[in-house]
């Protein structure tokens, strides 16, 4: 943790050196700044966010990729339905383990999209909140709580909060109430370090979460948007923060809390929900992948809540090489089926169409690309052609709390409010494309209205090759989650509609992981299965291996309790032990 034993050792440097005057002692000996007013708290905020994007490997470990060296059927349906395989070359070795669920052994702290870099960059934001909130406390202390720090230290406590969440969701099993006490959780950190090779305890997952709720309790009731007078949507303001307390008590089955944030974000009216939902329209005047993938990451756009620059090569991993969104995995993330009522004549929904989430070669089979996620090279030396990877992590969007409020009404048996949350999602966007988009694709009949029929007829059927639409969802139930007969419906709508909304983004894996869904992955010309279960710990990511040969406890580690069953005889029976939280912050210049 680098970064605060530089301001640590500041004061010391400044205390120590201050009685020899005129001399270059008098000063520090680099930019090292002492945190001792409110504006400079403000600022270190400004630079507490991660520096890590989780959808590659979010992405990789999910169903929403095949490996291309398997031998699978074309991307479009209505091509020659004939085997075929590529022998692309991998982007990079990880992508290799992380597609059979192996840790990856050679992947640093500072490698773009790895276990590492998730890990460390998670950790060190956490350290930066820490920092801010040990100088607030001084402040407050000298003088007083003023509004500008009742923000700051608001801000920081959400950060913190948001940081452990996903490194618990990323790298341990998925909340499941009182079982969560048998799976290992993540070390909660709360203090700043002074201690070299200080000793932290992973937990459990209950304990994590409970720790995550005091923290966003504390920052819900500190929060405001008092200092985000520049780039407020690059920061933790008042809706991001409900829409991420919206998503913590989802993941945490209280639903009621649910609907209570995501209606102090979305309001209750249909008016209200379309200005805070996607608007089509921005793409009107789009002509390329740069073009679009500006108007999505817009942070004037009422949809972003909260973004976040990442440093990510995700871009280039997912698109040309041997793990891509092709064949059967396009068909089913880009909703490309021949019996989906809300659409004719096109192979994906306009949706897609007209946003530019479908980009391809002249080939598709190299893999499908959104331009939600292009890169954004940010040049440090452009005679050398160096500088830093960028893509804009969307981590709130007001579309994806509609469908977690949609989720949430669900859950709690109010299925015609439900049904109208997933007809607003899908509505909504149809009615606010452009004028010469809905004279293309509403008016010509393309594209259709959902209603509450389609929901009942299409997503409660079983003859259809949707893998979204399941018989039954009784495998959740080990998660917590109980969905009963009448449900089914809007829940496989719900799991089509979530994998179209995310995707590329990460959060299939964890949907999978909640939701208690089976993944498995083709390996390679035999077609060589690999399958995770339910509740199977090669859906934790594993900790980067820096810190497993200090002493961390693995993510395949079910906390010294043997689950029973096949999930049980994939665990270690290990005690919990305590160890070092390993990690380097430093970031590679890449070539562009």
């Amino acid at each position: 943790m680098k970064l605060k034993h530089y301001i640590y050792l500041s004061a010391v440097a400044l205390v120590g050196f201050t009685s020899c005057s005129d001399s270059f002692l008098d000063h520090n000996p680099d930019e090292r700044v002492e945190i001792d007013n409110p504006t400079k708290v403000v600022q270190l905020l400004n630079s507490a966010y991660p520096d890590c994007n989780p959808s590659w490997l979010g992405e990789i470990y999910s169903d929403n990729l095949i490996d291309n060296q398997s031998p699978h059927y074309p991307s479009n349906p209505n091509d020659k339905q004939i085997l075929a395989h590529y022998n692309y070359a991998q982007y990079s070795l990880e992508d290799n383990q992380s597609w059979k669920f192996e840790p990856a052994t050679q992947a640093t702290y500072s490698s773009y999209d790895s276990p590492g870099m998730l890990w460390g960059s998670y950790y060190n934001s956490i350290a930066y909140c820490n920092f801010a909130l040990d100088a607030i406390q001084k402040l407050a202390q000298k003088d007083s709580l003023t509004e500008q720090l009742r923000a700051a230290r608001g801000e920081a406590e959400l950060l913190r909060a948001y940081d452990h969440f996903m490194l618990v969701n990323y790298f341990s099993t998925a909340y499941r109430g009182e079982a969560s006490k048998n799976d290992i959780g993540v070390p909660y950190v709360t203090e700043t370090e002074n201690v070299v090779n200080k000793q932290y305890d992973r937990g459990n997952v209950y304990d994590t979460y409970e720790k995550i709720e005091k923290d966003l309790q504390a920052g819900l009731a500190d929060i405001s948007d008092v200092n985000f007078t520049v780039a407020p949507k690059y920061h933790f303001n008042v809706n991001a923060a409900h829409a991420f307390a919206a998503r913590f008590y989802l993941f945490k089955h209280d639903y009621e809390k649910v609907i209570e944030h995501a209606d102090a974000v979305l309001g209750t009216d249909s008016s209200s929900v379309q200005r805070m939902t996607m608007d089509y329209s921005v793409f009107a005047n789009c002509s390329s992948a740069d073009d679009y993938s500006t108007a999505w990451q817009n942070p004037t756009l009422n949809n972003n809540l909260l973004l976040v620059p990442t440093g990510s090569l995700l871009a280039r991993h997912a698109f040309g090489y041997r793990y891509s969104c092709a064949g059967e995995a396009a068909r089913q993330v880009y909703m490309m089926h021949s019996d989906l009522p809300m659409k004719s004549g096109y192979i994906v929904p306009a949706q897609a169409l007209v946003s530019g989430m479908v980009f391809s070669s002249s080939s598709s089979d190299y893999g499908f690309f959104s331009a939600k996620v292009d890169e954004k090279f940010q040049y440090i030396n452009k005679i050398a052609g160096i500088g830093y990877p960028k893509v804009i992590y969307r981590a709130f969007t007001g579309s994806e709390l509609l469908l977690e409020r949609a989720e949430a009404k669900i859950m709690l048996g109010r299925y015609d409010d439900a049904a109208n949350d997933l007809m607003a999602y899908w509505n909504d966007g149809l009615n606010s494309f452009s004028t010469a988009d809905k004279a293309a694709y509403i008016k010509t009949g393309y594209v259709k209205y959902l209603t509450k029929a389609m929901i009942l007829s299409y997503y409660g059927k079983h003859n259809t090759d949707n893998s979204a639409i399941l018989d039954s969802w009784s495998q959740a139930s080990a998660l917590g989650v109980n969905v009963p007969a009448a449900a089914v419906p809007y829940m496989n709508c719900l799991n089509d509609f979530r994998r179209f909304e995310n995707m590329f983004e990460g959060m299939r894996l964890i949907d999978i992981k909640r939701w208690g869904l089976t993944v498995s992955h083709k390996v390679g010309v035999n077609s060589d299965i690999v399958k995770a279960d339910p509740l199977s710990p090669k859906l934790n990511i594993e900790v980067p291996w820096e810190s497993l040969s200090a002493g961390m406890q693995s993510s395949r580690d079910s906390n010294g309790v043997v689950v029973s069953g096949a999930v049980g005889e994939e665990r270690q029976k290990m005690a919990p032990r305590t160890t070092t939280l390993t990690f380097n912050s430093s970031k590679f210049v890449s070539k562009k």
